[in-house]
């Protein structure tokens, strides 16, 4: 089980208005559910449980005997059949560390299935059983949905047996929840409950346009908040699972961030649309393509990008060693320019901490860099700024966002070396500051008004 503080996140195991009657009869819903049901099975694993003691424990001996073997963990969840063949589609929590996975169907027929690949950062799985003319859905097109269209959820909850809810699209493009590296979820109120993990979530054409993953709930039940992973992500995901076993990521070699009002104005820019690239990694695509911190992504192979997200999830579905065409906005100019992907590496950043205290500005308690510091923060020898050892509760700071363990390294354009630097540019006389921070192995830009 995983949480988003304060509310529990319990993690549930298209043109589709066009095709259906105005006056939706008694059996239109029905006949929906009638054809999609089939192809969406009950998934059982079975694992190892975590052992509380070792194995050689004389106790473990004692209640498994000398031969003994460590207890099962059972699982339970939902999958749905998307090729005649067997390939079945799933979440990766569902299907995660099993040793053994069952596929029954609607029809109680039962198969062995195998792993084909899993993808934990989307949390999307792929098995596979053998079997000839098993009923599948299709994929729909997930980018198509509207606010409010209809939706059906198929699943397993509880462990009940099939189960067919109702509801509407609530919200698309749901990200930053903490659920998973990559975000770009559905939001429905149609129920889905613990065991509909991998379920399907389908229009009213009967088309398959996410995978149901998890839901918000205080209680551990449906609350009408659940998420769904979008086709939209998940067919580039199953295709390279399929070719490779393993997901294959673009990688730009840029931190971004979303343009809020404040900082569109501190860089003069005329709105927030886009994502603002708040630092170039050396070597990196970008950095081969002249891409500079300031710059902001408009366009990615004709795509509009909206915001930070978006960038990030187009890039990651992106296979490497391909080019992205892009178009961003460089010193308020429009600029075309073509980056060739590279593959997208998984790195760890080290934690923040603060220190002792050089000076206090705009609720900053602010120290020099010096050779304990860097080494604390694990920060790079190229990093030069000053060490934001605590942030004043309720100050402007504060409420900019501003950390302990945050470098300033440059005010309002202009780099910064130590707290004298800092002091001499009169951030206390001023209504609007840009700095730019180095945060964790990233930069980023914060903006701090009076």
């Amino acid at each position: 089980m995983k949480f988003l503080a304060p509310i529990a996140l319990i993690l549930a195991v298209a043109p589709a208005f066009a095709e259906v009657p105005q006056e939706l009869g008694r059996y239109t819903i029905a006949d929906v559910a009638e054809r999609v049901t089939p192809a969406v099975v009950n998934i059982a694993t079975e694992r190892k449980a975590q052992a509380q003691i070792p194995m050689s424990h004389p106790l473990f001996r004692e209640f498994f005997g000398p031969n003994g073997r460590p207890p099962k963990e059972m699982g339970a969840g939902s999958g749905v059949v998307i090729s005649a063949d067997g390939y079945i589609v799933t979440n990766n929590h569902v299907v995660e560390g099993s040793e053994r996975i069952k596929v029954v169907l609607s029809d109680k027929r039962e198969f062995p299935a195998r792993l084909i690949g899993t993808d934990k950062a989307s949390d999307i799985a792929l098995i596979r059983v053998e079997g000839k003319n098993l009923p599948f859905v299709d994929f729909g097109d997930s980018t198509s949905l509207r606010l409010g269209e209809f939706v059906l959820a198929i699943g397993n909850p509880f462990g009940v047996g099939q189960t067919v809810t109702m509801g509407i699209v609530s919200a698309k493009g749901r990200a930053n929840m903490g659920i998973v590296d990559y975000e770009d979820f559905i939001q429905t109120d149609a129920a889905i409950n613990p065991g509909n993990s991998g379920g399907a979530l389908v229009n009213l054409s009967g088309q398959l346009v996410g995978i149901n993953t998890a839901i918000l709930s205080k209680s551990g039940s449906a609350a009408g908040v659940g998420f769904a992973v979008p086709t939209s992500m998940i067919r580039p995901i199953l295709d390279q699972i399929r070719q490779h076993g393993r997901v294959r990521r673009g990688w730009l070699g840029v931190a971004i961030q979303d343009l809020t009002s404040d900082l569109a104005k501190s860089l003069d820019l005329e709105d927030t649309k886009g994502a603002l690239i708040s630092d170039v990694m050396t070597g990196g695509p970008a950095a081969k393509a002249k891409l500079d911190a300031g710059d902001v992504v408009l366009e990615v192979n004709g795509v509009p990008i909206k915001d930070a997200t978006q960038l990030r999830n187009l890039i990651a579905l992106t296979a490497p060693g391909s080019s992205a065409k892009m178009l961003v906005l460089k010193d308020k100019k429009r600029k075309a320019v073509t980056v060739e992907l590279a593959e997208k590496q998984e790195t760890g950043v080290a934690d923040a901490a603060p220190g002792n205290v050089d000076s206090l500005v705009n609720g900053l308690a602010l120290r020099d860099l010096d050779n304990d510091v860097r080494a604390e923060l694990k920060v790079p020898p190229s990093i030069r700024g000053v060490v934001v050892a605590g942030v004043e509760p309720g100050s402007t700071s504060d409420q900019a966002g501003m950390r302990p363990g945050d470098i300033i390294t440059a005010v309002n354009q202009r780099g910064v070396s130590s707290v004298e630097d800092l002091e001499s540019m009169g951030l206390d006389t001023k209504d609007r500051v840009l700095l730019r921070v180095w945060r964790q192995g990233h930069f980023i830009f914060v903006v701090l008004k009076k």
